[in-house]
């Protein structure tokens, strides 16, 4: 058996606090965010009721209040709205390649449903 020297370094309070610390959101802004997100549900449910009437926009309605709830979310639970340039950019980036994705499969799709079977 080996011996192994282990060093300890103690950190400054300051520069550790400066560190770890980061963002400290007051409760009060995740209790609004969470009122909101239930407005948002009771809205998108509402939606749903009356779904008939708005029929051709009702995909585009519920698409945007989903939005909207996922910006909350984004923002303030995973703590992107106090992040710097460069990770929301980062986050972004995954969201654009997501759509992108998207994109390319809805034509895929589109242009199958154009094409007549020869069979």
């Amino acid at each position: 058996m080996g011996s192994h020297n282990f060093e300890i370094h103690d950190k400054g309070a300051s520069e550790h606090d400066a560190q770890a610390e980061g963002h400290i959101t007051p409760f009060n802004v995740y209790v609004k965010v969470a009122c909101a997100l239930f407005a948002l549900t009771f809205l998108t449910v509402g939606a749903h009721a009356i779904h008939e009437h708005l029929q051709p926009f009702a995909a585009l309605i519920a698409f945007a209040i989903a939005a909207v709830k996922a910006y909350l979310v984004m923002a303030f639970f995973m703590h992107l709205k106090y992040e710097t340039k460069m990770n929301r950019a980062i986050f972004i980036s995954g969201f654009l390649f997501l759509l992108l994705l998207f994109t390319i499969c809805t034509l895929d799709i589109y242009t199958r449903l154009i094409q007549t079977s020869v069979l």
